[in-house]
């Protein structure tokens, strides 16, 4: 069992956030939460020891997912947007400014989107069995198919929280106990239905921190996938093993070379670069609005128009970047917040007699003197100008990163946007 004291931090929305801190080492390691809650973990050999061993070099930062464990249960299953949000406010709970960002199979995925959307607050990443998504695709085929799915789920709500629920390799272990401290059957399916629906490989290009992948010999090629995509990315193989997921076998090889790659990193590139997700909206047929209202009259309508998006900005966390005329340019750390702010805006309008249309992006942005521009920018600007009234437009990106957000899209198709080279595929919110 641990000897960390439980705590909690605060999230924004009231959710508290339980967490714990193992060492005092002269680095902070944050390792990303798995569904299973952090004092279940303890209680499991080789996860207790991997933790003292990560604890032994470091200030190790362990948490629980909302909804999970000694976190808040009474909470929605987050989608990885809140998952992210809930590791920062865990960092700052406890003033870890620059921590190395740890984790295995789907949890390095939060890591990802972190270190993307704020460069500034990350040391370096190192991701055990890496899993950007978990589900097989034609340009991806190192995941899970659909048939494994849905065993995997029907043996979670058959056996969750019983004896039957076990693990061969710790035999000794009641896995029943284990998982009814972590989730009930309903938050472990909802979960695994979040994550099966999420796709971060869109951002694994703008991370900018070192990146370390560790994983069996067998998966070379996955490895070698995501080297191909992340500027500044390296991988260390080890031998084949049919315990395939959690480092045991080779544990004290796979702390060694963590703990050389955390000593030997080249000093981080100057960051002129951020994953960022930007909203556009303008007021539609704004000119014939003008001129049936005069001057005068459009004037007063822009300004009521300006109050409800910047209310809606401050409410969702936006970042105003730019007003033209009638058009707004606002920046999100998280795509789902920029979705719901662009749809309070476009209901509130109505109001004002008038229609809004929005467009949505995540990708990776230029900075320059403080705000963001280049390609990423030019593209939610133009899927803002495909969209028609009251329509909210997003990238294929978008959809990828907001999976259990209790949002819904229909799907438009390849379109082409002005100026941008190949093909986009945009989907529409739904109401």
């Amino acid at each position: 069992m641990s000897t960390a004291e439980e705590r909690y931090a605060r999230a924004a929305d009231g959710t508290y956030i339980a967490y714990q801190v193992v060492g005092d080492g002269p680095i902070d390691i944050a390792w990303a939460p798995d569904l299973w809650s952090v004092d279940a973990l303890w209680q499991v050999p080789k996860y207790a020891a991997w933790f003292r061993a990560l604890g032994s070099f470091s200030r190790l930062i362990l948490h629980d997912r909302r909804a999970t464990g000694g976190s808040s249960r009474n909470v929605d299953v987050p989608n990885i947007e809140t998952r992210m949000s809930d590791l920062r406010t865990v960092l700052d709970e406890v003033g870890a400014e620059l921590p190395v960002l740890g984790g295995q199979l789907e949890g390095g995925a939060v890591n990802v989107l972190f270190a993307a959307t704020m460069p500034e607050r990350v040391r370096s990443l190192f991701w055990w069995y890496p899993a950007p998504r978990s589900i097989e695709a034609p340009d991806y085929p190192w995941g899970g198919s659909q048939g494994e799915l849905e065993r995997w789920l029907q043996d979670i709500i058959e056996a969750w929280g019983t004896r039957t629920y076990n693990d061969p390799s710790e035999p000794t272990i009641d896995w029943g106990v284990l998982s009814r401290q972590s989730a009930t059957p309903d938050v472990a399916v909802q979960h695994e239905l979040v994550w099966r629906q999420t796709d971060v490989r869109a951002t694994l290009p703008s991370v900018q921190a070192s990146t370390l992948l560790l994983a069996r010999e067998n998966d070379r090629e996955a490895l070698e996938y995501l080297v191909a995509m992340m500027p500044r990315a390296t991988m260390r193989l080890f031998p084949n093993s049919g315990d395939s997921i959690p480092a045991i076998h080779e544990q004290a090889e796979v702390l060694r070379a963590i703990r050389g790659f955390i000593g030997v990193q080249a000093p981080a590139p100057e960051l002129d670069t951020v994953l960022a997700t930007v909203l556009f909206t303008d007021i539609v047929n704004s000119t014939e609005r003008q001129s049936s209202l005069g001057d005068t009259g459009w004037k007063e309508l822009v300004g009521h128009h300006h109050v409800i998006v910047r209310d809606a900005l401050v409410r969702w966390r936006g970042v105003e970047n730019d007003t033209a005329g009638d058009g707004f340019f606002a920046t999100f750390d998280g795509p789902a917040r920029a979705i719901r702010c662009a749809q309070e805006v476009v209901q509130r309008v109505q109001d004002l007699g008038i229609e809004v249309r929005a467009g949505v992006h995540t990708g990776e942005c230029t900075v320059i003197d403080g705000k963001v521009g280049g390609l990423g920018v030019v593209i939610g600007s133009r899927i803002a100008d495909t969209a028609g009234p009251s329509e909210i437009l997003v990238s294929q990106t978008v959809k990828d990163l907001t999976a259990g957000s209790g949002l819904t899209f229909e799907e438009i198709g390849a379109c082409e946007l002005k100026g941008i080279p190949e093909r986009w595929h945009l989907h529409r919110v739904a109401a």
